[in-house]
Parts: structure tokens; C-alpha cells; sequence
């Protein structure tokens, strides 16, 4: 049994200039960052050089209604930026240690290519590859060939039957399966070539995959469904699993929940890596954590006030409200988010929020905690949670990009080590080695060596 201190995972979430909505009017945002190349490998290395596990980016095939809100649209800067994977497969080559995180869609994507894409990438980036599983909660269906967007429960049946059929294709090549012997003319073993002749209720799909296993086996499997199928699909097939808590008890009632389902499928606890959101505003002091905080909270437009007003309470008139107004209770339109609605509606009702308090609330994390303080003060919080059952890991929300990773890594990073609490180097070559999650066998070979050791007895 290993005797070494628990250490806490870190990683990078990115939004192309910050996570808060306005960031981009901040005097050190960079503004075009969404398609700035440069912009990204600064931020990469900047993470790397913190001995972060990770970075990522959010991501959806949805596009922005213009039609519902012209003037929202001129003032936001959240619509475009780089498709992940190919983001990812550049910044590979200017990193070496630090994993990447690309979020795909369950519902909108095809299992083939999807599987072909992430091997890709695992092998470009030399086994740093992870794939964030969602089912996409916003109705983009316009934008594809489909009748209309899933119900929510019908998205989570999918996702099941999705996972499991792209790590069968991921399957596909046993590890030792190419010989590739120059002087025999032997390149590949057919016997280790295998077909995952997939028949099922959404997909079906014949194999094998035309890339060899990734280097890591799997890609790492991070899901970020709080729902109860959300959290079933996470316990049967994520390695780790982004959430967002604002509360230490909500916190630790899901770590609790989640790991607790792990048994049931065979699993152990630390084979599940949860990591909430935290959105750090760093000062020299509290005031000026505070008057940070403060002075990009003002950069909201209020028509992108009215405009995330409009998109949390769908269907409701809110021309007789004014910002002052005490929120009313949020509709549930159950076929969305469920777990990001539970989650804001919370935050709603605990603190008896006006409209103008909500909006300034989700403007910054989106319902992900937020913390102002000292670079001590982020330390304490993220300490308390990972100490008291409540996280294994954080992915890090920068207010604004680039200056707001720079100065965590470079004011909390050096306290987290000096407490014990996170590394000084790198453990090893891929993201699995570094967050401590074991390598997967190959199905099918566990297939065939137990085949034979049924015909031997």
C-alpha cells in the first residue's frame, strides 16, 4: 500500500477570453482570442509550466439564435473559437507533459469517427488525449440531419450504448498486433485484428477501427452529467468527472453519491477522479480581490444582463420585472440541463437573489463556485473541499485570459506545494499516469485469454 500524501489534480478551464461574459472588455483580456492561435499555446504552456494534468475547453455543436437577441449577439464574444481536436492535435506539439480535454457530443456525433478522431489525437499527442462525454443539452438539431432534438432520457440511453461501442472500436487492435518484421515481410497479425460487429438500438457499426489502440488504451473518459442518469453513465464509464457545487454540503453529498455507485460496476473509488469548478478572483488583499471582482462585474452589457436572464427563465415574461425584483423560481423545463437547472435554481432560492444578483452570479461561473480573496484565501477554499470528501481535483475557471491563469499559477500553485497539496513534477508521460488512473486492458483480448482458459480446464 502506498504511504504518499493524497495530492489534488489541477485543471485548466478554458474559455477562449475568460470565463466571465464581459471578460472580453477587460483592459488584459486578449480579445480575439477565440481564434488566436498563439493565444492557446500561451495559455498551454502557462498551464505546463504549473504542472497542471490538464486543459479544456468547453464546447457544442450549438451556434447563437440571431433572431432572438440582435443586440445580445453584437455584444458577445463567446460565439466563435476553435474546434477542440484540432485545437488540441496543434498545442500537442508545443507541450509534453500537460493532457487535453475535448468535449464531443454523444448525440450529435457519429461513434466511428468520434473514435477515429480521439485515437488520432492519443497518438499525436504522444497519449495526452481525454474526452469529455456530454449529450448536449441545447436543442442544435437545425444543424444537423436529425427529427428534432432527444428527450433527456433517450440522450443518456444513447450515450450508454456510445461509450461502449468507441471503446469497442478502440479495441479494434490488440497492443502487440503489428509485427511489423521488415525482414519477413510481416507487418500486422490478423488474429489481433478485431471486428466489433455492434448491433444495437442507435448504432450499427461492423469495425474494425482503421487507427491502432491509443497509447493510453482509452483515451481518459471525463463525463459532466449531474442528473441521476448523468451520474449512472459517470459511475459505470468516466475516470473523472467535472461538476459544479456551490455549497461544501452539495459538494459532498455528490462525491459521496457518484463514489458510492462504483462498487456496483466493479470499480474502486480512486478509479473516479471528481472535480469541481472554481472560479478564483485573486488580490493582494481582500479589498483588492473584491474591487476586482467588482470592476468586471460592471463590464455587463444590460443587454446581456437581460439576455442570460432570458435564456434561465424561457417562456417567461419578464418585461414587468426590473433588475431589482426579487428572482422569481426558475421554470423546469426538464429536457434541458436538469443538473445545471437543479444547481441555479438552488442558487436562487438559498440567497433569496434579486434578478440583478442572479444574472451578476451566473455571469462570472455559470452556477460554478465562485471565490474572492487572497492567493492564501483561494488556497483555504480549494483545501477545505479537498480534504473534507468533497473533491479530488479542480478545474480552474480564470476570470480573464491570459493574466488570470498567470497569476494562479504563479500566487496559489507555490502555496498548494508548500502545504503538501500538489506536486512539484510530473509523475509520468500521459494524462492517465498523471492523475493515477491505470491503463485498460484490451477487451477483446480478455475475451480470448479467457476462451482458452475455459478450453483448457
Amino acid at each position: 500500500m502506498s504511504t504518499s500524501k493524497r495530492q489534488m489534480r489541477l485543471g485548466a478551464f478554458i474559455m477562449a477570453t475568460g470565463h466571465h461574459i464581459a471578460a472580453w472588455r477587460h483592459p488584459e483580456a486578449q480579445a480575439d482570442a477565440g481564434l488566436n492561435i498563439d493565444h492557446y499555446r500561451e495559455l498551454a504552456q502557462t498551464a505546463e509550466r504549473g504542472k497542471f494534468d490538464l486543459v479544456f475547453v468547453a464546447d457544442s455543436p450549438a451556434g447563437w439564435d440571431r433572431a432572438k437577441d440582435p443586440e445580445a449577439l453584437r455584444r458577445t464574444a463567446q460565439g466563435a473559437h476553435f474546434e477542440p481536436l484540432t485545437l488540441w492535435a496543434a498545442l500537442s506539439q508545443v507541450t509534453k507533459h500537460i493532457g487535453f480535454v475535448a468535449t464531443a457530443s454523444t448525440t450529435y456525433e457519429d461513434p466511428y469517427l468520434l473514435a477515429r478522431r480521439f485515437a488520432s489525437l492519443d497518438y499525436i499527442s504522444k497519449g495526452r488525449a481525454a474526452w469529455n462525454v456530454v449529450t448536449t443539452g441545447a436543442d442544435v438539431s437545425k444543424n444537423f440531419s436529425i427529427a428534432g432534438h432527444p428527450a433527456h432520457a433517450d440522450r443518456y440511453e444513447r450515450a450508454e450504448e456510445f461509450v461502449d461501442l468507441v471503446k469497442g472500436l478502440w479495441d479494434s487492435y490488440e497492443d502487440d498486433a503489428f509485427i511489423r518484421d521488415k525482414e519477413s515481410g510481416v507487418y500486422l497479425d490478423p488474429d489481433k485484428v478485431h471486428l466489433v460487429d455492434h448491433k444495437g438500438k442507435f448504432f450499427s457499426v461492423a469495425g474494425p477501427l482503421n487507427v491502432g489502440r491509443p497509447v493510453q488504451g482509452y483515451p481518459v473518459i471525463v463525463q459532466a452529467g449531474a442528473s441521476e442518469p448523468g451520474r449512472e453513465l459517470a459511475a459505470r464509464t468516466a475516470e473523472m468527472i467535472f461538476t459544479a457545487n456551490q455549497t461544501l454540503e452539495d459538494a459532498q453529498e455528490f462525491y459521496s453519491d457518484v463514489k458510492g455507485r462504483l462498487a456496483r460496476y466493479g470499480r474502486r473509488p480512486d478509479e473516479l477522479l471528481i472535480s469541481p469548478g472554481i472560479f478564483p478572483v485573486l488580490g493582494g488583499t481582500e479589498a483588492e480581490a473584491q474591487a476586482n471582482y467588482d470592476y468586471i462585474q460592471s463590464l455587463v452589457h444590460p443587454s446581456i444582463a437581460w439576455n442570460i436572464l432570458a435564456r434561465h427563465y424561457r417562456g417567461v415574461d419578464l418585461s414587468g420585472y426590473s433588475l431589482d425584483d426579487p428572482a422569481p423560481p426558475l421554470p423546469d423545463n426538464t429536457e434541458l440541463n436538469k443538473s445545471r437547472l437543479k444547481l441555479v435554481s438552488d442558487l436562487v432560492s438559498r440567497n433569496n437573489l434579486t434578478l440583478r444578483q442572479f444574472y451578476l452570479a451566473v455571469a462570472t461561473a455559470r452556477g460554478h463556485r465562485t471565490v474572492v480573496g487572497t492567493p492564501e484565501q483561494i488556497a483555504d477554499a480549494m483545501q477545505t473541499w479537498f480534504e473534507n470528501g468533497a473533491a479530488d481535483a479542480f478545474n480552474i475557471m480564470p476570470p480573464v485570459l491570459p493574466t488570470a491563469l498567470t497569476d494562479f499559477v504563479d500566487q496559489v500553485v507555490p502555496i498548494l506545494r508548500k502545504r503538501g497539496l500538489f506536486r512539484h513534477e510530473y509523475e509520468g508521460t500521459t494524462l492517465r499516469e498523471n492523475l493515477g488512473l491505470q491503463r485498460p486492458p484490451n477487451g477483446f483480448a480478455l475475451q480470448v485469454q479467457q476462451q482458452k482458459a475455459q478450453a483448457a480446464v
